[in-house]
């Protein structure tokens, strides 16, 4: 198994702060950092070492005006790939963005400027979105004779519904301010999402590895079942994780009147 010190990164940044939050960085500005495969491929060696490697919650922001422009449609034109070529790109893509999300580490994205096509199809692999005042999504595919690749029909149609998903496609339109809040692109508006972020982060790193880990990979898993199947899961994910000696700790705090109220504003 690889460690994050053995990762050799050229187009993002990753760094652990003492409290094991990982901040992972989109390095391309200048191409609007728009993900080419070498890109990609980085994306599957961090995912597939972060789990094992005691982070406990992942930033995932960009250098730049924005987060990502999707597709690196220059690479894209320069190779002039074969349908199948295209579609082993779109199963790297696929792997990058299941290991976000199935991982089990808390990932919260920062967003700004341009979230479109696959921009927005990584972000939709985050667990939690935090947008700036500036971010706009959008998913061009339709007006550049594309189709989508890396995961949207399946995590921007479940955030937004296959109707907005196919209006998005079919005439451009963006969403932006509260309105992409309202549809469910986002979690948070804020001004300063990168505070915001790091906030959400801190917090989820205080969990339980074990029921972040729960909370970040069984809920997808158990969306993709049947209704059955799913209530059988989430029962045998919850005696595994609701018996854990850290449970044990916070409930005994909880019974004696020692652990934090929940209540507006804590």
């Amino acid at each position: 198994m690889r460690q994050i010190s053995e990762l050799r990164l050229e187009n993002t940044l990753l760094e652990v702060d003492d409290d094991g939050i990982a901040t992972l960085t989109l390095n391309r500005p200048a191409k609007r950092n728009a993900l080419d495969a070498a890109t990609i491929d980085e994306l599957i060696e961090i995912f597939s070492t972060l789990p094992r490697a005691g982070v406990r919650a992942c930033i995932l922001r960009a250098n730049g005006d924005h987060f990502s422009a999707g597709l690196d449609l220059v690479e894209h034109h320069r190779e002039n790939r074969s349908a199948s070529d295209f579609m082993h790109v779109c199963l790297r893509w696929h792997e990058a963005f299941n290991k976000m999300e199935y991982g089990g580490v808390p990932v919260i994205a920062v967003l700004k400027g341009a979230v479109v096509g696959g921009g927005l199809e990584l972000a939709s692999a985050a667990h939690i979105r935090v947008a700036g005042p500036d971010t706009y999504f959008g998913l061009p595919e339709g007006q550049r004779g594309l189709f989508t690749g890396g995961g949207a029909t399946i995590r921007v149609a479940d955030l937004i519904g296959k109707a907005r998903m196919i209006d998005m496609m079919l005439s451009g339109r963006l969403y932006r301010g509260t309105e992409a809040v309202d549809v469910g692109l986002c979690q948070y508006l804020v001004d300063d999402p990168e505070t915001k972020a790091r906030d959400i982060a801190a917090n989820a790193a205080k969990n339980p590895p074990l029921s972040n880990f729960a909370i970040c990979s069984a809920i997808s898993h158990m969306q993709n079942m049947s209704a059955l199947d799913a209530a059988y899961a989430e029962a045998v994910v919850a005696g595994v994780v609701n018996t854990q000696d850290a449970a044990r700790e916070r409930l005994a705090a909880f019974a004696q009147g020692t652990a934090n109220k929940i209540k507006p504003g804590a």
